[in-house]
């Protein structure tokens, strides 16, 4: 019953606006028991990313963190919504200068039940506890994410199935920054 109500709102959204999106992400109406099924742990990871749902113009991810941060990152040319669907989670915001390393600038703390906007080729990073429960609706689907390791003084284009973290493996590394 949940893929079916996903299927037949987010098939339906071909290039949609901010304002479009979010009204979908409201429409789906999720809640810890259409997701529950779809919850793996991930112990080296900073969460377990599953995509729910995918298309030419969005796609819905299903993240369960394991109480590591993700890295710094931006989502390559899309734009997206962020549903807390259980625990909460501390939003860093940084600013990028040409050839300098993003810098820290706002962070906001957001509780169970709230939904926050990601913009466009904004840098961000998630930090949550063991029990944070994220969903995730971009359009376009993410390509080209650009993840940033701080300590190494790096940054790396990262392959469309790896999440906001250092890839390991070599073919997740599309381009070293």
């Amino acid at each position: 019953m949940f893929e079916q109500r996903l299927t037949e709102i987010l098939n339906n959204l071909h290039k949609p606006t901010i304002e479009t999106l979010r009204q979908a992400l409201n429409q789906i109406h999720a809640t810890y028991e259409d997701v529950a099924p779809y919850i793996q742990s991930s112990s080296d990871k900073p969460y377990y990313r599953k995509l729910l749902f995918h298309s030419d113009h969005v796609e819905l991810l299903l993240m369960n963190w394991s109480g590591l941060d993700c890295a710094p990152h931006d989502h390559g040319h899309s734009f997206g919504w962020i549903q807390v669907m259980n625990g909460s989670v501390r939003n860093q915001l940084f600013s990028v200068q040409p050839g300098k390393l993003p810098e820290p600038f706002f962070e906001k703390h957001h509780s169970e039940g709230t939904v926050f906007f990601a913009p466009k080729q904004s840098v961000h990073q998630m930090e949550g506890q063991k029990d944070l429960l994220t969903l995730h609706l971009y359009a376009p689907p993410i390509s080209g994410m650009k993840v940033y390791d701080l300590k190494k003084c790096a940054a790396c284009v990262v392959s469309d199935d790896c999440g906001a973290w250092w890839p390991d493996e070599q073919r997740q590394q599309l381009k070293i920054i």
